[in-house]
């Protein structure tokens, strides 16, 4: 007896079977995409829980830490470039850039000093190595040359850390630090206007230099340091006699239970 030959259009290859198939391949592409993104180990979501402290003004992100810390460090290199632009500025518009750095990071230090202080956060004392290269640039520089590399290197740098004030201001739940960045934005704001009316910023230069360089990242885990019990005291920046910017000296722990 022979064997009966396959049925036709029967199984996974029939009309029917591949119309299931197709649909079951439609189904899983809909549902991958939205099971890759979910919330699970190693997603934004948490590695944010992963990086927030508890404080009696809300959650602390490692974002408003890193935040914090680079209110206190532009105020460590800009007010001192401020002070110097009132005296080596060879225009009023550089000289009066130079006044709205002074009174805008002082009051901003002062403010951050004390957030800084009520979260249990430490501060650093001395700018960082690129500011330090930028303070060089500008002490070095003469005349016209002066108005443009102060005008061009404060702007850019006011613009990169403009887009890290907008992205805490919107995502912050701590109220300190939402304080803290309504005051930066302000004071940041000015600053970038008071810089483009000196006539020196080179708006294609400022455009090629903000793509080029890497936008401030999301701080990855671990992240800043977080609350301290004992986090030292942070010296308040003051403007130094031109020419010479001495450092602040590194601020010395309060005694136990001072």
């Amino acid at each position: 007896m022979r064997p009966r030959p396959p049925i036709q259009g029967r199984g996974i290859f029939s009309g029917t079977g591949l119309i299931i198939t197709g649909l079951a391949a439609t189904l899983a592409a809909l549902v991958f995409p939205i099971w890759s993104y979910a919330d699970r180990s190693g997603t934004g979501v948490d590695v944010l829980n992963a990086q927030t402290v508890s404080t009696q003004y809300g959650p602390l992100s490692a974002l408003d830490r890193e935040f914090v810390t680079k209110v206190r460090l532009a105020g460590l290199w800009e007010l001192p470039a401020g002070q110097q632009a009132q005296t080596k500025g060879t225009t009023e518009a550089v000289r009066t850039a130079g006044r709205h750095l002074v009174e805008g990071h002082t009051f901003l230090d002062a403010r951050v000093r004390t957030v800084a202080s009520r979260l249990g956060l430490s501060l650093p004392n001395e700018p960082n190595d690129q500011q330090k290269g930028w303070l060089s640039e500008l002490d070095a520089a003469q005349g016209q040359q002066y108005d443009w590399k102060f005008a061009n290197i404060l702007r850019l740098a006011h613009g990169r850390v403009f887009s890290v004030v907008a992205q805490v201001r919107a995502s912050t739940r701590n109220s300190l630090v939402r304080e803290l960045a309504d005051d930066a934005n302000t004071t940041v704001l000015d600053h970038i206007k008071i810089l483009e009316a000196t006539g020196d910023v080179d708006f294609d230069a400022l455009a090629r230099d903000m793509a080029a360089g890497s936008t401030p990242p999301i701080t990855r885990f671990p992240g800043p340091p977080g609350p301290t019990a004992d986090p030292g005291s942070a010296v308040p920046v003051a403007p130094s006699p031109y020419p010479t910017y001495p450092l602040p000296p590194a601020a010395a722990s309060p005694p136990p239970g001072g």
